[in-house]
């Protein structure tokens, strides 16, 4: 396809947005009073629904489907691919690494971002404190993970050979041995987990720091002339009023790393006992030409996102009854 092709179609593309929302405008237009209220509704919602059927609930559907036949899609095999990521040793690593990623990196990224957003509060430097600790947001997850390749780079320690990682060279400076961070299980996971408790601990503080600083004065002035201590007020009183941020910080965190993907790929390639389901997910369907197990695995991530939404509609829910 040349470039002109490519810009008659982006033109064609334009000229049907226009026209269908056009349609939707002239249609609104002819309707009035409370019925043409709804009819406006309708005309305007069925877009999206039309949308969301065809991108979203037909492929989930379809997902479903190819779950239960073999890796050519052919035969219908039932539970089997389900069987075999609860059974297969290599499957069961895959799950064992993608709890760590759950427990671990919502907690941790959490309590980093808490605790600096705690410490900088009302600091001369606050501002320039905390863009230095949301700058890796801004960054990709694949840039960020190049950037760490580079920190856990490691070269043979021989002579005249240099080490290019940070960490290595400290250790080097250190006189200690380097180390092949991402090659030593189950350790190399956890050193793929710092990647994304690096990224995501910007969002946890920005959030809790809005959370902190919405904390009614009077309730801190009580504290204090009750002779509430710096513990004390932390437990007491910071915890609980933010206790719904705190909530919506790590349920959204969670969900990212239940989706975790880039990290993982870019870093190890799900090599060295490292991968992950939505790894795993892709090197079924897309290497391995597996997509009965693929199917499966995306099943899977799907269910496992499920209750942590539930429970974040429920607790905002109850939030905004109080």
């Amino acid at each position: 396809m040349t470039t002109t092709d490519k810009f008659v179609k982006m033109v064609e593309a334009i000229a049907l947005f226009l026209a269908v929302v056009g349609l939707i405008l002239f249609l609104a237009s002819r309707f009035s009073g409370r019925k043409g209220d709804r009819v406006v509704a309708a005309v305007f919602l069925l877009p999206t629904a039309v949308m969301v059927l065809v991108g979203l609930v037909y492929p989930g559907v379809r997902t479903i489907y190819y779950s239960f036949f073999n890796a050519a899609g052919t035969a219908f095999v039932g539970m089997d691919n389900y069987q075999t990521i609860f059974t297969s040793s290599d499957q069961r690593t895959v799950l064992r690494n993608t709890v760590l990623w759950v427990v671990v990196t919502p907690f941790v990224a959490t309590a980093v971002g808490l605790l600096y957003a705690i410490l900088v509060d009302k600091a001369r430097v606050e501002a320039l404190a905390k863009a230095f600790i949301f700058l890796p947001m801004s960054i990709s997850f694949v840039g960020a993970s190049i950037i760490w390749k580079f920190v856990y780079e490691y070269r043979p320690d021989q002579s005249g050979v240099q080490q290019i990682g940070l960490l290595n060279q400290l250790l080097v400076w250190l006189g200690l041995t380097p180390q092949q961070w991402l090659i030593n299980t189950p350790w190399n996971t956890f050193f793929l987990i710092v990647v994304m408790i690096w990224i995501q601990a910007g969002f946890a503080m920005t959030v809790l720091s809005a959370a902190i600083k919405a904390i009614p004065e009077d309730i801190v002035e009580a504290a204090r002339l009750d002779g509430v201590g710096p513990l004390g007020m932390f437990r007491f009183v910071t915890v609980p009023s933010i206790r719904p941020a705190l909530i919506v910080v790590l349920t959204t965190i969670g969900i990212g790393t239940l989706k975790v993907f880039d990290i993982v790929r870019t870093m190890t390639g799900g090599q060295f006992d490292t991968s992950v389901v939505a790894n795993e997910f892709y090197s079924e369907s897309f290497r391995s030409a597996n997509q009965g197990l693929g199917a499966a695995l995306a099943v899977l991530l799907f269910v496992l996102v499920i209750p942590i939404v539930l429970y974040n509609i429920r607790q905002l829910r109850a939030s905004e009854g109080r």
